[in-house]
């Protein structure tokens, strides 16, 4: 079975400079498991990778997506797993690098995104509820679309909640999903979880949106919104672009919105966190627990060649 390698982890923490040095070492690509990445022209606020780092090793599914368009966690699917097979085909490795969970579980589990009575914008708008608000803030809309579904579905059962949402929405009832569980069993996956101590990537997380700021974040918001992208764009609503949006519709003063920034990444980060450890074949590693991050990579690097 061929394998795959997949390196996770919150934001910030780390994960476009470790992808590339495990590509560099096991000849890999790395194909990116990004929702704000896949999008044209957001460059600085997604912190996609710099030209030199995509210079190093090529990387697949960043900047494919017009900000306007409409790109279903199925799409996603669907041109991860063509990239996956091109890869493989010509004899490399293919490294999953990326935060949104989403896509990740696409991409591991065997879900039939076309079985669903739903529309893949809502879906992928509750998803974003989910990692960006908490699994609370979506079991709130269950229950009132649906209370009796609200009281059988843990809050955290993200994957189920989504579902009766789509069902109760479609006027469908809810049927058995157990079976989405299934791991897709075409590819073998190697699950790697990068995380750092609370106060170390809350700090990093803090001076990454300084250099957001400096390499022209709001210069970029001001580009895409003279492009006529608004707050409802699907693309508007990342973190970053959605404050910076409301900072030129005069809702903050510049501190403020810089602050408001930092704080709803950490946020996320923690989300991101708390997602990631429903993955019980994860092989995580406290990188700060480590000298440097050379010595990280190392550690990493070497149970990977047992594992490869």
């Amino acid at each position: 079975m061929n394998k795959i390698v997949a390196i996770c982890g919150p934001t910030a923490v780390g994960k476009t400079a470790y992808s590339i040095e495990i590509a560099k070492k096991f000849d890999g690509e790395i194909v990116s498991c990004d929702s704000m990445q896949l999008y044209k022209y957001m460059d600085i606020g997604s912190a996609k990778p710099s030209s030199d780092e995509l210079n190093q090793v090529k990387h697949h599914l960043i900047g494919i997506v017009e900000p306007r368009e409409m790109f279903s966690v199925a799409k996603y699917k669907e041109l991860a797993y063509d990239a996956i097979d091109d890869i493989i085909s010509r004899g490399k490795l293919p490294i999953i690098a990326g935060g949104t969970g989403l896509y990740l579980d696409a991409l591991l589990y065997d879900l039939d995104f076309a079985a669903a009575p739903s529309d893949s914008t809502l879906r992928d708008e509750l998803y974003k509820i989910a990692e960006e608000k908490g699994n609370l803030e979506l079991h709130a809309i269950l229950q009132e679309c649906d209370p009796c579904s609200a009281q059988r579905i843990h809050p955290n059962n993200v994957r189920r909640v989504v579902r009766a949402i789509e069902s109760a929405k479609s006027g469908v009832q809810l049927k058995d999903f157990a079976k989405d569980l299934s791991l897709n069993d075409k590819y073998e996956f190697i699950l790697i979880g990068l995380r750092r101590d609370r106060e170390e990537l809350y700090d990093r997380i803090n001076r990454r949106v300084d250099v957001l700021v400096k390499e022209g974040l709001f210069e970029e918001v001001k580009m895409l919104r003279e492009m006529g992208l608004s707050e409802s764009d699907i693309s508007m609503k990342g973190i970053g672009y959605k404050e910076v949006l409301a900072y030129f519709d005069g809702e903050y003063d510049l501190e403020t919105v810089i602050d408001t920034i930092k704080k709803n990444t950490r946020h996320f980060a923690k989300r991101q966190i708390t997602w990631l450890k429903r993955y019980d074949d994860m092989k995580w590693f406290d990188l700060s627990e480590s000298k440097d991050d050379k010595d990280s990579i190392r550690e990493i690097i070497t149970w990977l060649e047992k594992s490869l």
